[in-house]
């Protein structure tokens, strides 16, 4: 939603990469419509949906109740069609943009009309019910009958209750317990492709697909008029952000949002905010959803009794699926899922905002820094048992991720076994080497994703080129602080703005790794090294990748076992042989060139060590009181 200087909606579109559609309004010549907007506009604000489902009906709700300037209007008051199931006692359905209170049962809206109508036929095909708009009893029955299309409800061919049992799978279908009506299409889509009936299978595949898109969750409006509230928060340390959505005659028409500092536990900030937020009786709804964590029997008492109001508090178990709230609709609780994410985009807006200083404050102060970390660098190390070692490092800058600076290290002295502290060794001493060489920026500190013994290699890389820079550690396991060579760790309470950030980094350390990781595992996966042999193509490779598994079985086999599992000649096995032991000793020769390339940062690294051992020993010995002490 774009605002003017009077915070008036002037403007309301959807998207469903925000960054890349704001920058198109500001790139390239523009028409007279866009320029204007943009000159009129003050701030945006925006709403995260679940999925683009909802946000097309939320886009459609908005532009009718603010009258946005630039866009289009909407004079025809047209809205999403539904799908309508008659109240009578042989019901039928049908697509509707009329909503009539006279006991029909509505699903959607749905903003795909045209998946509406493909859904709505693909139902005719499998269920045989009435097409007749007025149900007038008959003796005979109509060409559907004949067809196999239709029971002839009008002609007593079929029992009520067997009619609308049609309609009770139909019904549960559309609420999301749809797996034996999916079989049930799949099928018979099958069986037609069988029977080489092509058209069939097409019509039935796109029910399928048109199934897909009635199935996804909309919150944003429903045909249950009751008016109720979602409130949910998230927080970063002390700061707290809480959404409310409001839902008015079952439509959402945007959400609030309500950002507090506090140090209080969360079971006590959902109590105080409700008390702070419901002060007249006119402004409860029948119902508010909030976390079922957090203790709210006081609230209740207090809507009650102070604003005599009946209002039910409903607890909702977030940090669960839908499937384990059994008392509350799969609706309720995407709703509240979705408080959730929009109060944690607040958060994370809010501490852009304010470049998380406090944090760097209150950091600098524990560890004892010279200067405020306002640029801070992180490891963090990625393998599978030694396979794939990877060493990422993220850059944040005041408090925040700096993405341009982040870069990955494929680990090479590693590679094959298991040594965290060798990793960090190694990425650290190319990082900084490079750093050094090239006259770049200095961090204000590392941080190792890793505990005292992370810290004290690194430590020893920093000190072996001369460079003076602080290091810490975060471990996992409790949150705890290593400087090099402490003795116990720094250990900060859960709220503490410090510890967040370092939390911040370290998480970050660890996706950028793990995701390298993995794609170096998928492309390992999926490009074979026997592929690299000419004559080898696809076919050949995967029979020699299921025969053999690595190249270097290939290497050991003879000639004859390759001639005839490839069904080539003798001399062709002979050169295929050849060159496949040519690309082996060339790979060796290469991790060979490799260790031999660090084999001296290692010894640096090495003697720093040793030099840091004596000194430490030559402390411990000057320090010794008695000769007990010095013999300890």
């Amino acid at each position: 939603m774009w605002r003017d200087p009077q915070d008036t909606v002037i403007y309301v579109g959807k998207a469903k990469n925000l960054k890349n559609r704001l920058s198109s309004y500001f790139s390239g010549k523009k028409d007279i419509k866009t320029r204007l907007l943009i000159s009129h506009a003050k701030r945006i604000e925006y709403i995260t949906t679940g999925n683009e489902y909802e946000a097309f009906l939320l886009e459609n709700n908005l532009i009718k109740k603010y009258s946005p300037k630039y866009n289009i209007d909407l004079k025809d008051g047209k809205s999403y069609p539904s799908l309508r199931i008659t109240k009578e006692e042989f019901p039928r359905l049908f697509k509707t943009r009329n909503i009539l209170h006279d006991g029909s049962t509505y699903f959607g809206p749905y903003p795909d009309a045209s998946a509406l109508d493909t859904f709505i036929e693909t139902l005719y095909q499998i269920y045989p019910l009435r097409h007749c708009k007025k149900f007038v009893q008959k003796e005979n029955p109509c060409l559907y009958y004949h067809m196999g299309q239709c029971k002839a409800p009008c002609c007593g061919k079929i029992s009520k209750e067997s009619y609308n049992e049609f309609f009770g799978e139909i019904s549960d279908l559309l609420k999301e317990n749809s797996d034996e009506t999916s079989k049930k299409l799949t099928a018979k889509m099958k069986e037609a492709a069988r029977e080489l009936n092509f058209e069939k299978a097409a019509r039935l595949r796109d029910g399928l697909r048109a199934l897909m898109i009635m199935q996804n969750q909309n919150i944003v409006e429903s045909f249950d008029a009751e008016d109720r509230d979602y409130i949910d928060h998230y927080r970063e340390g002390e700061l707290v952000s809480f959404t409310v959505l409001k839902i008015r005659g079952g439509k959402l028409l945007g959400r609030d949002n309500y950002r507090v500092t506090s140090l209080n536990e969360d079971d006590e900030l959902v109590a105080e905010f409700m008390n702070a937020y419901y002060t007249a009786r006119e402004e409860v709804p029948p119902k508010i959803f909030v976390p079922a964590e957090y203790g709210l029997e006081m609230v209740s008492r207090r809507l009650k009794e102070t604003l005599e109001t009946e209002t039910e508090v409903v607890a909702v178990e977030t940090e669960t699926g839908a499937e384990e709230n059994s008392s509350i609709s799969q609706r309720d609780w995407a709703a509240m899922k979705m408080a959730k994410h929009n109060a944690k985009e607040d958060i994370i807006r809010r501490l852009r905002e304010r470049g998380d200083m406090p944090a760097l404050q209150e950091l600098k102060d524990i560890l004892g820094l010279r200067s405020l970390p306002v640029r801070i660098e992180g490891f963090d190390i990625a393998h599978i048992g030694g396979k794939f070692p990877v060493a990422s490092l993220i850059s944040f800058y005041n408090g925040n991720p700096d993405k341009k600076n982040y870069r990955y290290f494929r680990l090479k002295t590693t590679e094959g076994y298991i040594d965290d502290f060798q990793s960090m060794r190694e990425a650290t001493s190319r990082r900084y080497t490079r750093v050094l060489n090239e006259q770049a920026e200095l961090p204000d500190l590392i941080l190792i994703d890793g505990g005292i013994g992370q810290v004290n290699a690194v430590d020893q890389v920093l000190k072996s080129l001369d460079l003076d820079i602080p290091v810490a550690g975060l471990a996992k396991r409790d949150e705890e602080i290593w400087r090099p060579y402490a003795d116990k760790p720094v250990c900060l309470p859960k709220r503490s703005d410090a510890l967040r950030l370092l939390q911040r980094v370290r998480d970050e350390t660890h996706r950028f790794a793990t995701s390298r990781n993995q794609r170096l595992r998928t492309k390992e996966n999926t490009v074979s090294i026997f592929l690299e042999i000419p004559g080898i193509g696809e076919k050949r490779a995967r029979t020699l990748t299921k025969t053999f598994t690595t190249l270097e079985n290939m290497c050991s086999a003879e000639e004859s076992s390759i001639a005839e599992l490839l069904h080539v000649r003798a001399d062709e096995a002979t050169e295929i042989l050849m060159t496949a032991r040519r690309l082996l000793a060339k790979r060796n020769e290469k991790k060979e060139e490799q260790k031999k390339s660090l084999q001296a940062a290692g010894t640096t690294w090495q003697k720093a060590a040793e030099a840091q051992y004596i000194d430490d020993l030559a402390g411990a010995a000057l320090a010794a009181e008695t000769p007990e002490d010095y013999g300890n």
